[in-house]
């Protein structure tokens, strides 16, 4: 490994490291009055405790042109391990939605809620109202491990059950042991001269942010590969024999920087069931202690792993465990997205998929999303389930149950917003402007319009029923997994975007960039061309992705020889 010892330590990790395991002056930002936002330092460790300061950017420029601070306001995400909410916790967060949010739930891409617009008066208010209905937020965001993703129908077989069991169980684990979320927010009472303890992260936590994930085969809808740490269940003759390990996924880069990129996680071995807290509690402290915490940049464990070899990381893991891996079991992907509509689970009961517009549940001039799952939850059946694909799950259904359920959605307008084009149903795309401060470029508000118009071209080439994944976000850190998209568009100023091809229908494989600082017209081009090839110049049985990622490779190829030659001559 290289030594990063002598180098100086971001500020983040000063923030930290003084902030007395997470306090800060978290207090007394919150109280005070003079402005809607908080001290710069309790602004990071805000993080660790589930939400983002934010402001809206549409009209920054006005404000200032006023003499008037930033319209702040705050994003606060809810942890869902595994993404089962009951009817109850629904309603509870609906009514916060609208009391002290901008009337909407956002669903996440791992699993959880979002509140958008909160105002800095109402954050105590509101945290302590999520912890009422059994939900939190500590370690939503920051340096800690995040949500912990599983298929959500643990029903579905005694195989779901176990990895769903391993979600939960991960995600307990893992939670920040300090006392000051609960000092902090729910009025809890302060340790007095007994200091905290982090058992596993320590006082200064992780070098950036750590995400799990468990998938079930032949479905890799978490995106496992993704993941800096992810659990593939093997299953024999319809029981759990263990858990496939892979290590060091991540979507995050920087344009204009090589040494950042995405990268897809390596399966390492395997481990049994009652094995799988323990290995990932090692695999966390080995990205504690390895992971660079001297450029935010490289700090996730994909970056530890390439720095130091997985053979190198392997053996660190292999002497923290006392035990090695075993060698990993065979197993296989074959599809991602989610499946819609109704279907029937072990138990006798019927769960309905519902397409959500990027994850948006709110009300419209086209539907009441918010309103119709609100008389859903007051129905008092089944549960709601948070699909790593921005959608949801009405589970649990009984027969004579399924028509009160789908009067609801037909009078709400939900069920129409089912029929759409197969490529919208699996399109993401990340919240972006205006409230994110990282975008460059739109995303959620961008999608429809955006896939309409690619969906119109797969429709005049009679290629509307062709599976393809088209993904969007405003920046290069790949909040919506763009890199593993058959068509993934990368934010990089207002109306352009890199523009990447060629993701593999199991997860496995990254696109690649095949062009940067492309507008609309220039993307509609490109695609309506590589169409049009697609059906002269596929192979039998190839998908899109796998096309594009032969000619995007042998377009590359071909430019770089040329330009080779060019130079030699």
């Amino acid at each position: 490994m290289t030594d990063k010892t002598s180098k100086k330590l971001t500020e983040v990790e000063g923030i930290k490291a003084r902030s007395n395991y997470l306090r800060g002056t978290l207090v007394q930002s919150l109280a005070d009055s003079t402005t809607g936002s908080l001290a710069e330092d309790d602004a990071q460790l805000s993080k660790l405790h589930g939400f983002y300061q934010q402001d809206d950017r549409d009209i920054r420029s006005e404000r200032t042109r006023q003499k008037l601070e930033p319209d702040f306001s705050f994003l606060i995400r809810i942890r869902v391990p595994g993404g089962i909410a009951s009817p109850a916790q629904w309603i509870a967060l609906d009514e916060l939605s609208r009391k002290y949010a901008n009337s909407s739930l956002r669903l996440t891409t791992r699993q959880a809620f979002q509140f958008h617009g909160v105002r800095k008066v109402n954050l105590k208010t509101t945290i302590a109202e999520i912890n009422k209905c059994l939900l939190d937020t500590i370690a939503a965001c920051g340096d800690v491990n995040r949500n912990v993703m599983c298929t959500p129908l643990a029903e579905k077989s005694e195989v779901h059950k176990g990895a769903y069991d391993l979600a939960i169980a991960l995600s307990a684990h893992l939670t920040p042991q300090t006392s000051a979320y609960s000092e902090i927010w729910l009025d809890g009472k302060k340790q007095g001269k007994t200091p905290d303890v982090e058992p596993i992260y320590g006082k200064t936590y992780l070098p950036r942010k750590f995400k799990i994930g468990v998938a079930i085969p032949p479905s890799n809808d978490v995106d496992i590969f993704s993941q800096d740490l992810g659990f593939i269940a093997v299953e024999e003759k319809g029981k759990l024999v263990g858990f496939n390990v892979a290590v060091g996924g991540g979507m995050g880069m920087t344009h204009g920087e090589p040494e950042t990129y995405p990268r897809v996680a390596d399966v390492i071995g395997f481990c049994l069931p009652e094995k799988a807290v323990e290995v990932a509690e090692q695999v966390v402290c080995v990205q504690r202690d390895f992971g660079d915490r001297t450029n935010r940049k490289h700090a996730r464990i994909k970056y530890t792993i390439d720095d130091g070899g997985l053979d190198w990381f392997n053996t660190e893991l292999s002497e923290r465990l006392g035990y090695s891996l075993e060698a990993p079991h065979p197993y296989k992907f074959t599809t991602r997205g989610d499946q819609f509509g109704w279907s029937k689970n072990t138990q006798g009961k019927w769960d309905l998929t519902l397409f959500i517009p990027e994850g948006r549940i709110s009300n419209n001039a086209q539907q009441n999303l918010l309103d119709g799952f609100r008389d859903i939850a007051k129905l008092n059946i089944g549960d709601f389930r948070l699909t790593a694909n921005q959608n949801l799950v009405i589970a649990g259904i009984g027969d004579e149950e399924r028509k009160p359920v789908e009067k609801i959605l037909q009078k709400s307008g939900i069920g129409k917003a089912q029929n759409i084009s197969l490529l919208r149903k699996d399109m993401l795309a990340c919240v972006a402007l205006p409230t994110c401060g990282l975008a460059m470029a739109e995303a959620e508000r961008y999608a429809p319009e955006l896939s309409a118009k690619i969906a119109a071209l797969l429709e005049t080439h009679g290629l509307a029923n062709e599976p393809v994944s088209l993904r969007i976000t405003g920046c290069p850190n790949g909040c919506a997994r763009p890199y593993l998209a058959d068509i993934g568009l990368v934010g990089k100023a207002p109306g352009r975007y890199s523009l990447f091809l060629g993701g593999s229908s199991d997860g496995r494989r990254l696109n690649k960039l095949a062009d940067e600082n492309v507008g609309e017209p220039e993307i509609l081009k490109i695609l309506d061309d590589l169409f049009v090839r697609f059906i002269a110049e596929r192979e039998t049985n190839e998908n899109m992705g796998d096309f594009f990622d032969r000619v995007v490779v042998s377009q590359a190829q071909s430019d770089n020889a040329q330009l080779q030659a060019t130079e030699a001559g």
